[in-house]
This record gives C-alpha cells, sequence and structure tokens, in this order.
C-alpha cells in the first residue's frame, strides 16, 4: 500500500534550463563582437549615382599615393597630416556638427597608386573620430572610343 505523501510529481525542474540559457547567453555576449570587427564600407557599383548636394560642406580625407593624408577643412588643406592629427580634426568637426543637429558627409578619397591597406587606415581613423557611416570617392570611368 501506497503512503499519504508518496504521490508522483508533476513539476518540471526549470532550474536546469535556466543554467544552459545563461551559458549560452554568456557565449554569445562574446563571441558577437569578435564576428562583426572591420570596417563598414558601401562599395561603388558600376553606375554609381552622384551623390545629393548637401548644405554643409563635406569632410575629406584623401590618401596621397605615398600614403600622407590631408583634411580638406583644416587650416592648411595642402599641408600632410599625421594620423593623430586627423582623428582629433575630424572629431572636433564631427562634435560641432553634433551640436549644430548637423549630420556631415565623409568621404575618403584615394589615389590611384595608393597601397589599399592605406585607405582602409584612413577610413578606420575616420570610425576612431565617431563617423558613422565613411563614403568612398570615386571617378565616373572615361567613355572609350
Amino acid at each position: 500500500m501506497r503512503g499519504k505523501g508518496k504521490r508522483p510529481m508533476s513539476e518540471i525542474n526549470v532550474v536546469p534550463y535556466i543554467d544552459v540559457m545563461l551559458v549560452l547567453l554568456v557565449i554569445f555576449m562574446i563571441t558577437t563582437p569578435l564576428l562583426s570587427q572591420g570596417v563598414h564600407v558601401n562599395l561603388p557599383q558600376a553606375k554609381a549615382q552622384s551623390l545629393s548636394a548637401q548644405d554643409a560642406q563635406p569632410i575629406i580625407v584623401t590618401v596621397d599615393e605615398r600614403g600622407r593624408y590631408y583634411l580638406n577643412v583644416a587650416k592648411n588643406p595642402e599641408v600632410p597630416m599625421d594620423p593623430k592629427q586627423l582623428t582629433l580634426q575630424v572629431a572636433a568637426r564631427l562634435q560641432i556638427a553634433q551640436e549644430n543637429h548637423v549630420k556631415p558627409m565623409l568621404l575618403v578619397k584615394g589615389d590611384e597608386a595608393v597601397n589599399y591597406g592605406d585607405v582602409v587606415q584612413a577610413m578606420v581613423l575616420l570610425q576612431h573620430a565617431g563617423a558613422a557611416e565613411v563614403g568612398l570617392m570615386t571617378e565616373t570611368p572615361k567613355a572609350t572610343a
């Protein structure tokens, strides 16, 4: 005969499921930032449309064939800048634009002979300065006759 206190248990123990869920959450929290590294760029297409004109002057970083950086909104735009100067000046311009509720256009213009890594480094410097979006400038291909 069965005793009164020995009824079958009809509840599910969810504690092990919660433990597994928390371990998976920690794994995803650690691995997700590692998967999203890199510089986000929108690559130009063969027949890209021109950018629309804006009221604010775009911030253009030029990379010459020797890998030197130039900033069009600098005091002397024809004088090369070191990466730290470039980052500080762009960060200051972005801060001013944010205070004025303006979203400036940031562009990188690389020489045809420049190393691709130097252009990517310029984009990384702009990202460190606080740029959310960076565009690449290209020329329209010349028609061959």
